[in-house]
């Protein structure tokens, strides 16, 4: 399905029929075994590793520059893990789970049914295309659900790609893509669904949860948000410094749960900037002019990213170019930097910055660098840098945060047996796994009565029997 013009009354008329053609095949086949499910799987990775070449170079075009090594590692590998994940355990999620049931009303069983939802929507952005479809469209299958996927008009090569590649693999009743742009997706986030799945900013995030709200549709929305490295005064600086970088400029810092500033003992800032030249140069070599480090993705976000730091220079800020064997002259590839000197007042400490522009902020002690993370919204991510136990605790505990990774980061998300999911500003519900596929199914409540019960005990005619259980009942 092309819809790639403004979404004209033929146009919603369109997606709204390839969602009646899913909702009646889901009310013809309601709850499909596992074959059927696990054979829906198997196409979805056989998409995916039949064709990863082709996707890596679209993601490139798209990007202008993206090595391949890096879809590979970041969209290709934990698409065929979750998909590996679903297709070892989903048999399992699927079958009745016992719940206990009250000892008044026993020999009666309680126990609670997994059941598809219907059809799902997803709708995904343009930093990881592919990663981002294939998660939320591997729990939907999995649940038993059919899909229908409004992919970024930001990444038109991978889209393009990914829809033809769909309709080879899947029937438009169980899975289908739609393409447009934004008119297109709020048009699709307007559709009733039975559970809309969004990743993507805060901002539009609200516009998404508002169109949905008017069908009662349950939402999952998966946001940002600035996440903080807070390095505690015990951890090894340089080792920090490494891993900060490297989850920080994979994609070009282009990345939801990215570090987007670090919080670190006063004083150590200085050291903090050398450690990270030296990590950035290890990681980015001269010699390797720009062949293992993503371009931005548009020029608009490349201005905006400019922007954010010609203003935190301007406002008092200082700023330290790293190594610029990162990127490639010309193009629209920019070359990491840290900052210092900023404060809450500068644009670049108040957006999320998703982009490789790293600033630090310096705390008197761990206290005050968890009262600083508490004062603002609610990070996807956090993570935590230290060797003294009772620190890592403290800050773990003492603060709230979508996921955490200590003494590394960016791995929570590629654990498939941990949900996934942001709190408050930085996204509502989760998935990935079991939560994946529980957020995607209804767990209905059945009670199954007995044939000999003592339901007759407490009926009218309200009399003496009665009283005596109630007695009984209520002691």
């Amino acid at each position: 399905m092309d819809l790639s013009q403004p979404p004209d009354t033929a146009l919603q008329h369109a997606m709204r029929a390839a969602l009646e053609r899913q909702r009646d095949a889901a009310l013809r086949a309601p709850m499909p075994d596992w074959e059927t499910r696990a054979g829906r799987l198997r196409r979805l990775r056989s998409l995916v590793l039949d064709n990863r070449e082709r996707i890596a170079a679209a993601i490139a075009q798209d990007f202008s520059q993206r090595p391949q090594a890096e879809t590979d590692l970041l969209e290709v590998f934990p698409s065929l893990g979750g998909i590996d994940h679903a297709l070892r355990h989903g048999k399992a999620w699927m079958k009745p789970r016992r719940r206990r049931t009250g000892l008044w009303f026993q020999p009666a069983r309680s126990l609670l049914l997994p059941q598809p939802l219907g059809v799902v929507g997803i709708i995904v952005p343009w930093n990881y295309p592919l990663f981002l479809a294939v998660g939320p469209l591997t729990a939907a299958l999995a649940a038993g659900n059919r899909a229908l996927l409004k992919l970024s008009e930001l990444t038109p090569a991978f889209a393009e790609l990914f829809a033809a590649l769909v309709a080879r693999h899947f029937d438009p009743a169980e899975v289908e893509v739609v393409n447009g742009d934004t008119e297109v997706a709020r048009a699709f986030s307007s559709l009733p669904f039975d559970h809309l799945l969004f990743t993507g900013s805060t901002r539009v995030g609200r516009e998404v949860m508002r169109a949905a709200s008017a069908n009662l549709t349950p939402v999952t929305l998966e946001l940002g948000g600035k996440s903080p490295a807070v390095i505690g005064p015990g951890a090894d600086l340089d080792t920090a410094a490494a891993a900060i970088l490297r989850g920080k400029l994979f994609n070009a810092g282009q990345t939801c749960i990215a570090p987007d500033y670090v919080l670190l003992p006063k004083g150590r800032e200085a050291d903090f900037v050398a450690a990270a030249r030296a990590a950035c140069a290890r990681l980015y070599p001269a010699g390797r002019q720009g062949q293992d480090y993503s371009a931005i993705i548009s020029e608009r976000h490349r201005e905006r990213l400019q922007a954010l730091a010609d203003g935190a220079a301007a406002a008092g800020a200082t700023v330290h170019p790293l190594a610029p064997g990162a990127a490639a002259p010309g193009g629209r590839a920019m070359a990491p930097l840290l900052l210092t000197g900023v404060d809450d007042t500068m644009t670049v400490m108040q957006e999320e910055i998703f982009g490789p522009i790293l600033p630090l902020v310096g705390y008197a002690t761990l206290d005050e660098a968890i009262a600083y993370v508490n004062a603002h919204p609610r990070p996807l991510a956090l993570y935590m840098f230290e060797r003294d136990r009772a620190a890592i605790a403290r800050v773990v505990n003492h603060t709230v945060a979508g996921g955490v990774t200590v003494n590394d980061t960016l791995l929570h998300i590629a654990q498939d047996d941990l949900p996934f999911g942001g709190v408050g500003e930085s996204g509502i519900g989760v998935y990935h796994g079991k939560d994946g596929f529980d957020t995607f199914t209804k767990l209905k409540p059945v009670v199954y009565q007995s044939r000999l019960n003592g339901m007759w005990l407490v009926q009218p005619p309200y009399g003496k029997r009665f009283r005596q259980m109630m007695r009984l009942m209520l002691r």
